[in-house]
C-alpha cells in the first residue's frame, strides 16, 4: 500500500532534519535572500518552477499563548521590517515560531531547497505545469474502487443520490467500538469545493442498543479529525479494513462513537475530506457531510427518513463541522429543521491566526499538510509553490496520515521555505484563502455549542471566541465554553459538556442562547 512508505520523502526528511538542526535556532539572517532558479519550461505561470525560497519580509511571530496575536519586535536594521515575535509571544519550538520570516529569507533558508534538491530529484513537469502539478499532488489510488473511482454519469445525479452501499459489519465488529447491529458504507453524489461534480463516502453505525426515546432513532454525525492527505486515512477505510498503519487512533481515543452507541444513537462518520483528501478545506467538507446525510435518508427512509440529527467535531473535525453548518441554508435547506445542533471544539476557524501559531514549530507538519490539502481544491495556491514544495507535494507525503504528519513537526520547518514569493502568508493569495476558509459572511443553519482549551497555544481560544461572537451577531443561538488545557486536554475537558448539550437537543429541549 503506498500510504506510509519512506522512499523519496524519507531521504528528504533526513536532509531537512540536518538543515533544521543547523538553522532551526531561529537565527535571523542579514540578507533578504531570494534565490532565483529557472522556471519550468514552456510555462506561462511566472515563477512556478523557481528553485529558491523567497522567504518573507516582516514578522511571522508565534503569538501569545492565549490569543495567538503577539506583537512584532523592532524593525530590522537591514530592511526596516519587523523582526520575529518577542520571547513573550510564543517563540519556542513548541508554542511558536522559530523566527520563520527571517529564517526563510536568510542564507540558511535560501539554501534549504538546493540542499534537499541534491538528494531528491526535481519533478519532471511537462506543460501545462499547473495542471500537471495538481495531478501529481493528488492522493494515490489505494486499490479500492469505492474510494478511488469517480462513477460515470456524476453530472446527471442529484446531490446525495446513492451510488453504492456495502456492508462492513464483520470487520467493524473487530474494532474497539461498542456492540453494533450493522455497519453500512455509502458512496453518494456530491460536489467539490468549487461546485464541480464529485462523490463522498461515509460509514453508518447502527448500534445493537435499542433507541428508548420517542420517534425515530437519532443520528449523530461524528466528524472525526482525519487530518491526513491519503485515502487510507479515512474512518471508512479503517471500518472496512481494520487497523492499519494509516489508522488514526484518535478515532478510538475520542469516545464520541461509543458514547453515542450507548445512548442508542446511530452514528454517521463522513469521510469529509472528499476523494481528493482536501484536508482543511471547509466547503469540500461541508458538501460531503450534508450529502452523506442525504444519502442515509435516501437509502434508509423507513428508519432514518425523519430522524433528528446533530453534529460533533474536534480540531480537524471542527473545520468540517464549521463548514457543514454554514452551508445548510444554501446547500441543503431541506435538512434545516431536522439538524438540531452542532457541537465542536478546538476549531481552526482563522487560518491567518494559525499562520502565527502553527508555523515553524512542532505543529508545522499539520500546518503544511493543511496548506497542501487546501491547494488540491484551491489551485490559486499552486503558482506560489517553489520546486522544493513541488518535490514534497508530489512525494509520498501526499499519502501520509496524521501519525506521520504530526511527527514531521519535529523539523520545525516554516511554510516560507516552500514558497517562491516574499511574505507568502501575507500575500494576496493567502488573504484570499483566509477569507474563503473563515466563511465569515455565512450564518450557521443550526444552534451551536463551541468550546476551546484556554491554554491551547496552537489553536488559540481567541479564534473560537471570535467565531462565537460572529455567529451571535448573525442571530444564531449559541453557547461558548472555555475549558482548561491545551489542545488535547481541551478535548478531554470539553467533550462531556458538548455531549450533554447534544443529548438535550435530541430530547427536544430548545437550544440555549447565551449570546
Amino acid at each position: 500500500m503506498p500510504i506510509q512508505r519512506g522512499g523519496i520523502w524519507g531521504r528528504a526528511v533526513v536532509t531537512a532534519l540536518v538543515v533544521t538542526v543547523v538553522a532551526g535556532s531561529g537565527i535571523a539572517g542579514t540578507a533578504a535572500a531570494q534565490s532565483s532558479g529557472s522556471a519550468l519550461p514552456n510555462t506561462s505561470i511566472g515563477g512556478l518552477g523557481s528553485t529558491g525560497s523567497a522567504g518573507g519580509q516582516g514578522s511571522v511571530g508565534g503569538g501569545s499563548l492565549t490569543d495567538g496575536t503577539g506583537s512584532d519586535g523592532p524593525g530590522s536594521l537591514i530592511d526596516g521590517t519587523g523582526s520575529d515575535g518577542t520571547a513573550s509571544a510564543g517563540t519556542t519550538p513548541i508554542t511558536g515560531s522559530l523566527g520563520t520570516a527571517s529564517y526563510a529569507r536568510s542564507a540558511f533558508g535560501s539554501w534549504i531547497p538546493g540542499a534537499v534538491g541534491s538528494v531528491v530529484p526535481a519533478p519532471d513537469l511537462a506543460p501545462p505545469a499547473l495542471e500537471t502539478l495538481r495531478t501529481g499532488m493528488l492522493p494515490s489510488p489505494i486499490g479500492d474502487p469505492f474510494f478511488d473511482e469517480y462513477p460515470a454519469g456524476l453530472p446527471g445525479m442529484a446531490n446525495g443520490q446513492v451510488i453504492e452501499v456495502r456492508d462492513v459489519t464483520p470487520m467493524a465488529r473487530t474494532l474497539p467500538i461498542g456492540p453494533v447491529r450493522e455497519v453500512k458504507q455509502l458512496k453518494v453524489k456530491s460536489t467539490d469545493a468549487t461546485g464541480a461534480p464529485s462523490f463522498a463516502t461515509a460509514t453508518l453505525i447502527i448500534p445493537a442498543t435499542a433507541w428508548p426515546g420517542p420517534g425515530p432513532r437519532p443520528v449523530l454525525v461524528n466528524n472525526v479529525p482525519i487530518n491526513g492527505l491519503g485515502r487510507a486515512c479515512t474512518p471508512s477505510h479503517t471500518m472496512a479494513n481494520g487497523i492499519t498503519p494509516s489508522t488514526n487512533f484518535l478515532e478510538f481515543l475520542r469516545p464520541v462513537t461509543t458514547k453515542a452507541e450507548e445512548r442508542g444513537y446511530a452514528v454517521l462518520m463522513p469521510d469529509h475530506e472528499g476523494p481528493r483528501m482536501a484536508y482543511g478545506e471547509p466547503y469540500e467538507a461541508g458538501h460531503a457531510i450534508l450529502d452523506t446525510i442525504r444519502g442515509v435518508r435516501n437509502e434508509f427512509p423507513a428508519e432514518f427518513g425523519t430522524s433528528k440529527l446533530a453534529m460533533m467535531g474536534y480540531s480537524g473535525g471542527a473545520i468540517a463541522t464549521h463548514g457543514a453548518v454554514n452551508l445548510i441554508d444554501s446547500y441543503a435547506p431541506e435538512l434545516r429543521h431536522d439538524i438540531v445542533g452542532a457541537a465542536f471544539g478546538g476549531v481552526p476557524a482563522d487560518f491567518e491566526m494559525l499562520g502565527r501559531t502553527m508555523n515553524g514549530n512542532l505543529a508545522s507538519g499539520l500546518f503544511l499538510a493543511a496548506v497542501l490539502g487546501i491547494s488540491r481544491e484551491r489551485t490559486q495556491i499552486l503558482p506560489l509553490i517553489n520546486s522544493l514544495g513541488q518535490q514534497l507535494g508530489m512525494s509520498s507525503i501526499k499519502d501520509m496520515c496524521v501519525n506521520n504528519l504530526a511527527v514531521m513537526g519535529i523539523l520545525n520547518a516554516p511554510i516560507e521555505v516552500l514558497a517562491n514569493v516574499k511574505e507568502a502568508l501575507n500575500s494576496p493569495v493567502a488573504h484570499d484563502i483566509y477569507a474563503i476558509t473563515k466563511m465569515a459572511d455565512l450564518k450557521s443553519g443550526t444552534p451551536l455549542y463551541i468550546y476551546n482549551g484556554g491554554q491551547d497555544f496552537w489553536i488559540p481560544a481567541l479564534g473560537a471566541r471570535n467565531l462565537y461572537d460572529q455567529q451571535c451577531g448573525k442571530g444564531v443561538r449559541a453557547v461558548y465554553r472555555q475549558v482548561p488545557g491545551e489542545h488535547l486536554l481541551g478535548e478531554a475537558f470539553g467533550n462531556p459538556g458538548a455531549f450533554d448539550w447534544v443529548d438535550a437537543r435530541f430530547r427536544g429541549e430548545p437550544a440555549p442562547d447565551e449570546c
